[in-house]
């Protein structure tokens, strides 16, 4: 017997955070079902839009959204 993991959706999803400006890269690795190190790679090469405030490193919903389709 082999203990294989479930496929995993995200708990999290940008229906859920409408309502938000910004996301934690955190979240938005959530939302992309993407490792955080991924994310903030994706961040770091300019594939996921991100704004500095300070040190904190946020993505803006509204980008989010446009990237993924999410207001066709």
């Amino acid at each position: 017997m082999t203990d294989q993991a479930a496929p995993t959706t995200p708990t999290l999803t940008i229906d859920d955070v409408a309502d938000r400006a910004t996301l934690r890269i955190e979240e938005a690795a959530e939302i992309l079902n993407i490792g955080r190190f991924a994310a903030y790679a994706a961040a770091k090469s300019g594939d996921l839009p991100t704004i500095r405030m300070g040190r904190r490193l946020l993505v803006p919903v509204a980008r989010l959204r446009a990237l993924l389709g999410a207001d066709a």
